[in-house]
This record gives structure tokens, C-alpha cells and sequence, in this order.
């Protein structure tokens, strides 16, 4: 079981912090240990193998969850929200490669070694040009290893197709989101109000995607976007600092 970040009132990096333990109903809290013999006297019920730590109750007011877990649902269920959005769809992108990627025809002409930054338009960059003519805005940030994986590669090749059709792609450091506590999963934000959270297999295919408007869930991730972006390199500079192991 893997945990996975929920949100942490701490300026510095270091506690308190939530942590949503997958595949569980139960939420692992990060603290200061409860030390003081007055109140440790006052517990009832203590297993030997339990421990108390002290939270904010700001921590818990911001993050608590507010309603039942979304449940899994196929990709395809969000994809209207690409169109009807109002004002901006943002993605974070975390993981150092993607099946969809690797099954593209794109692939083989990646690793040929041919030049893939100018493919004609699909339906995804038509749509992208036809929302940002509106004023809407298409944004990500793109996480990239300090030695880039063969995917990674891949993203920064292909980017400026997507660049040219509307979208303002950026990329950040691992290290630099390690420092700023961005979550560790991939997620769609639109229009600051609803998240479609990710869920990827082993062999990083898509199984779909947890939807909330859950205010806490929203929050975490409005607060990761904004530390994210204001980081993020344009990924025709970001790309220009990187030396191709191709």
C-alpha cells in the first residue's frame, strides 16, 4: 500500500502533514510526538503499539475530508469537461513515462530519431485552439528527472506541437518538486473547482480517474498548481538546458 500526499500547513517542509494510505479508509498523520506526562496519563485504551503526535487543528479543518471517496471512473467520463470548462484546465504531470506514450505511432519515429515537434493537428490540438480562441487557457507542468527517462525525452520532443496549438507547457525539476511538496500523482484542475485524479497500473496505463469537488481535495490541489507554476520553466527553455542521452 502506498501513501499518498494530502496537504500540510508547514511553511518549512517539515511536519505536520496528511497522508491518505491507498486502498484503506484511514489517513496517516505526521506530527510533533505527544510527550507531556499530563496528558499522556489521560489517554485511555493505549495498545503498546500505539504512539500520539499533535496537529494543527488548522491541518485538519483544511484537509479533512469532506465527503465519500470518489470512486474510479473510465477517462472518457471527463472528456466533455475539456470543452465546457470556463476559464483554465491544468495538469500536472509526474511520472517518468506513459503507455499511451509508448503505443503512439509517434514512438517509433522518436526513437528513429526524426523530428516530431510538428505533427499535423488531432482532435486533441484542434480542440485546444478552439478553446484558447475563447480566452481559455490550457496549461501543464511536466515533471523531468535530473538525468531524463526515455518518456520524458519523448514530452520534450513532441511539446511544441501542442505549444503551437494553444497550450503553455512547463517543466519543473524533481528535485524542485520534492522540495515544494507537489503531490506525487497526476492530476487534471478545471477552472479551479473540479480535480480528476489519476490512477496509473505498474506499466503506467491509465485505469482511469477519481472525480471530486471536495473542497479540501480542491484546495491541496489550487495550492500545488500555484507553487508549481511559479517554478516551472517554458519547455522550449527548459528543453534548451537539457542534454539529450539520445
Amino acid at each position: 500500500m502506498t501513501l499518498r500526499f494530502i496537504g500540510t500547513t508547514s511553511d518549512d517542509g517539515d511536519c505536520p502533514t496528511l497522508y491518505d494510505i491507498e486502498e484503506t479508509d484511514e489517513i496517516l498523520v505526521q506530527g510533533e510526538r505527544e510527550t507531556d506526562p499530563e496528558h499522556l496519563v489521560q489517554l485511555r485504551d493505549v495498545k503498546e503499539s500505539e504512539t500520539f503526535v499533535r496537529v494543527p487543528r488548522s491541518l485538519l479543518t483544511r484537509y479533512a475530508p469532506r465527503s465519500d471517496a470518489p470512486e474510479l471512473q473510465p477517462f472518457a467520463s471527463v472528456s466533455g469537461l475539456f470543452r465546457d470548462f470556463k476559464h483554465t484546465a491544468w495538469r500536472l504531470e509526474t511520472r517518468r513515462g506513459y503507455a499511451s506514450d509508448r503505443n503512439s505511432p509517434k514512438w517509433a519515429r522518436f526513437l528513429a530519431g526524426e523530428d516530431i515537434s510538428r505533427d499535423r493537428d488531432n482532435a486533441w490540438r484542434e480542440n485546444v485552439r478552439a478553446q484558447t480562441a475563447q480566452g481559455k487557457r490550457f496549461e501543464r507542468v511536466r515533471l523531468v528527472d535530473e538525468s531524463p527517462t526515455q518518456g520524458q525525452e519523448f514530452l520534450l520532443a513532441s511539446a511544441p506541437g501542442n505549444v503551437a496549438a494553444g497550450e503553455d507547457i512547463r517543466n519543473l525539476t524533481r528535485a524542485q518538486a520534492q522540495e515544494l511538496r507537489l503531490p506525487d500523482y497526476d492530476f487534471w484542475l478545471f477552472d479551479a473547482k473540479i480535480l480528476a485524479r489519476f490512477a496509473f497500473d505498474d506499466e503506467d496505463t491509465t485505469l482511469g480517474v477519481y472525480v471530486t469537488e471536495d473542497p479540501a481535495e480542491v484546495l491541496a490541489a489550487c495550492q500545488a498548481r500555484d507553487a508549481a507554476w511559479h517554478h516551472a520553466v517554458r519547455t522550449q527553455e527548459f528543453a534548451g538546458r537539457v542534454r539529450s542521452p539520445m
